[in-house]
């Protein structure tokens, strides 16, 4: 998957907020701590560092939503964490219900909120729900 594909991708699935271009997909790419899990309409980018992970984004194509993808990517992620990582952390933002709920239902709890973190394009903010998944 190319960074200007995951740049069209990460676009279509956050309209609402300034999207990744490519060069920055690229350069995150470049880090050997950073990996990437990918599907042809969706992926999750993680990194891993210090026995920590950390989801940086996950972003499914809006016409393949909920039909497993945004789970399948993040099973996989967190499956290749035994033995690298302690605990898996994301933020999400409080009013993306759909993702809160995925996220909750694999066993992320809240652990801390940053107020107004995400700036829409509409001039609004929204907070963001730091979330933590204790590796076993």
């Amino acid at each position: 998957m190319t960074p200007q594909h995951l740049a069209d991708i990460h676009h279509a699935a956050f309209p609402q907020e300034r999207a990744w271009s490519a060069d920055e997909f690229e350069s995150l790419l470049d880090s050997t701590s950073v990996a990437l899990f990918h599907r042809p309409h969706g992926f999750a980018l993680t990194r891993t560092i210090a026995g920590e992970s950390e989801l940086l984004t996950l972003a499914v194509a809006p016409a393949f939503h909920r039909q497993g993808l945004g789970r399948a990517l993040m099973l996989e992620w967190l499956a290749t964490l035994e033995g690298a990582s302690s605990t898996a952390f994301l933020e999400v933002a409080a009013d993306n219900t759909a993702a809160g709920r995925l996220y909750r239902n694999l066993g992320f709890a809240e652990v801390g909120r940053r107020t107004a973190y995400y700036a829409r394009k509409n001039m609004t903010s929204v907070d963001a729900i730091v979330m933590a998944y204790k590796v076993t």
